[in-house]
């Protein structure tokens, strides 16, 4: 017996664990900086280990009140009904879930190229078609209205990622609100924040109170420090939020995980912290680097190189790890996450022995 047909997709290529490397190289991972992850340097919020810990005993029992509690928080948070906030196992589970309530089989999607390989993964996986539009080198990778609806043909689904990975490149609130009105009205545009806590422009949130085919997805795997724990969730609009009792995965979102990000919401001093730190490494590595970076809005820094896997190869033996964007379509560039002020000048202090 085979499976259906999966040649079309194409696999997600994470960056490489530091215990992993530690391994291949024969050296403590204490001795590495992992910068290749877009992790949070800080760690989780402290807030948010004391509810882990708090919250062991209980994990005999599924995640009825610490989900609906998240929710709450979460609607809270953002102005909107409860019913608007779909809790997700990761962004990426945020992602299904819309591709699973928007998607009949063949229908169409449209994602930036080069971007997060998942929106593709998950469209095929509910078998509907991609195309993409192109986030260019040549124009600093620009993201506008105009070059998305220069490619849109009707698709169902249109993905905006704000900040973009691996670029760092913004789209403007206007520019996402030309694009929600120059489409269809059956084409939901769906903008992908993982990295907004780290951008200074105004969330998304804001057109979904004007339009009803925006939605804005987020995760707690950033700038909250959870990627362990796989939590996100989406913002949608009103009219049609009751989907997500038809589409939703029963108890998808871990009680440790729900409790966690809750409590991780409410440690404003973490975030601050968070976020402070990646601004400062960010603007830190772009003036200090010796090669042509690119301004970022996220927690890192694209930075353009002869040969990316060389590059990478050549930072991880002297200790720095950072992520070839080769996966990306980008062979001549890496990416490099924002770490502590000592992680981001170690990082500086290599590449620059490294990249000619």
């Amino acid at each position: 017996m085979d499976t259906r047909d999966l040649s079309a997709h194409d696999p997600y290529v994470p960056g490489r664990g530091l215990e992993e490397v530690a391994r291949e190289l024969g050296v403590p991972a204490a001795n590495l900086t992992k910068l290749s992850s877009n992790e949070n340097p800080y760690g989780p919020s402290p807030k948010a280990i004391e509810a882990i810990e708090a919250g062991a005993t209980a994990v005999h029992r599924y995640p009825k009140a610490s989900h609906t509690d998240l929710t709450a928080a979460l609607a809270e948070e953002w102005d909107l009904a409860p019913a608007q906030v779909w809790v997700s196992p990761g962004a990426d589970g945020a992602l299904d879930y819309l591709a699973r309530s928007m998607l009949d089989p063949g229908d169409r999607t449209l994602v930036p190229d080069p971007g997060f390989a998942y929106y593709r993964m998950s469209a095929r996986y509910h078998h509907g078609a991609v195309g993409t539009y192109p986030v260019r080198k040549r124009e600093d990778f620009a993201q506008s209205a105009d070059r998305v609806l220069d490619a849109y043909d009707g698709e169902r689904m249109v993905y905006v990622t704000s900040p973009h990975n691996p670029t760092g490149s913004e789209m403007t609130l206007d520019g996402m609100r030309e694009l929600a009105a120059g489409v269809d009205d059956t084409t939901l545009v769906v903008v992908d924040e993982a990295y907004g806590e780290y951008a200074e422009q105004e969330s998304a949130r804001a057109l979904i109170s004007e339009f009803d085919n925006v939605a804005v997805t987020r995760t707690f795997s950033k700038a909250y420090g959870l990627a362990g724990l796989r939590i996100g969730y989406s913002l949608v609009p009103e009219a049609w939020a009751d989907a997500y009792a038809r589409v939703n995965t029963p108890f998808a979102a871990n009680d440790i995980a729900c409790r966690a990000a809750r409590a991780a919401l409410n440690d404003d001093d973490h975030i601050r912290r968070s976020i402070d730190g990646a601004r400062w490494a960010r603007e830190h590595m772009r003036a200090e680097l010796d090669a042509r970076t690119w301004e970022s809005g996220g927690n890192f820094v694209l930075c353009e190189v002869d040969d990316a896997s060389v590059t990478a190869e050549a930072a991880k033996r002297e200790g720095v790890i950072v992520r070839d964007c080769g996966s990306f379509g980008l062979p001549d560039c890496v990416r490099v996450s924002c770490g502590t002020r000592e992680e981001a000048r170690e990082a500086v202090r290599v590449l620059n022995s490294v990249v000619d």
